[in-house]
């Protein structure tokens, strides 16, 4: 009788540490911080400014990481604003070389090969600043010091999040500093257009673009080699960009399905009819 009365007591007891604990720890949607964060973050830094474009010179690694972690720690996560990563910005910023910007949307894999790493072109990812968080996920927790690693708000749940918030930051940031001929590459078998209004693009790159320091917009829209051919220069979405664009007064040409990119998608659908030499 007492066993079975201890035990009891002790299953409730448990349970009602497990609820306690949800209600404490404030469960997310989001996926938690990425584990090791601390080490991959500045880990990049050191990779990029020693082998992955050492022209940018020296940076305190270490010191970045301090103003980007401070961006979002002892805060509410879903009270972070783009300009809380100012500082980081100021220590990580560094020349993006003109007619090499890449924007893009719905193709982030493609461009980061197309890329090449800065060889060909420099997208967001393949600046300091996106190169630090590319592929990683974090937050803070409100009146804390540490890293929530179990859960994370997701933009559904709140826009004004560490790394939805970083993103707006770092998109407004590398538009500022693009110039010459401007890069877009575009997924014409996105479902919903190639051109998403709200988007990144459309949100904070667009508006912040330096129309001075630039001479012309160049768009790619390329379709997936087995997905649809559901948008493409000069009708749907990709009209309502190309319209948007030179009513501002840009000077813009489109392409669909770009050869350079489509020989790309290529090497991995070698037998697919759209990669015979052929069609192209």
């Amino acid at each position: 009788m007492m066993k079975s009365l201890f035990l009891s007591l002790l299953l409730v007891s448990v349970l009602f540490m497990n609820n306690f604990s949800e209600v404490q720890g404030k469960k997310w949607k989001g996926e938690g911080t990425t584990q090791n964060l601390e080490s991959i973050v500045i880990g990049r830094c050191y990779d990029y400014i020693r082998t992955v474009n050492p022209a940018v010179g020296e940076k305190n690694c270490s010191e970045i990481w301090e103003a980007f972690k401070n961006a979002f720690i002892n805060k509410d996560p879903c009270s972070i604003l783009p300009k809380d990563y100012e500082l980081f910005i100021n220590l990580s910023l560094h020349t993006i070389p003109p007619n090499k910007s890449l924007f893009w949307e719905n193709n982030q894999l493609l461009v980061n090969s197309f890329a090449g790493k800065g060889r060909r072109y420099m997208s967001l990812g393949d600046t300091l600043f996106g190169f630090f968080g590319d592929f990683l996920n974090w937050c803070g927790q409100a009146n804390s010091s540490g890293l929530d690693y179990e859960s994370c708000p997701t933009t559904e749940e709140c826009e004004n999040n560490a790394v939805e918030s970083f993103w707006r930051m770092a998109s407004i940031t590398y538009a500022q500093h693009s110039s010459g001929v401007i890069h877009v590459l575009l997924n014409g078998s996105a479902v919903g257009g190639a051109y998403p209004d709200p988007g990144f693009f459309a949100d904070y790159e667009i508006p912040n673009l330096q129309k001075d320091k630039i001479s012309q917009i160049v768009i790619w829209v390329v379709d997936n080699i087995e997905g649809p051919d559901i948008d493409s220069c000069g009708t749907h979405t990709v009209k309502i960009l190309e319209n948007r664009l030179k009513t501002l007064g840009y000077d813009v040409t489109c392409t669909d399905n770009y050869k350079s990119v489509m020989f790309l998608l290529c090497l991995d659908y070698p037998d697919d009819s759209k990669c015979t030499l052929s069609s192209f």
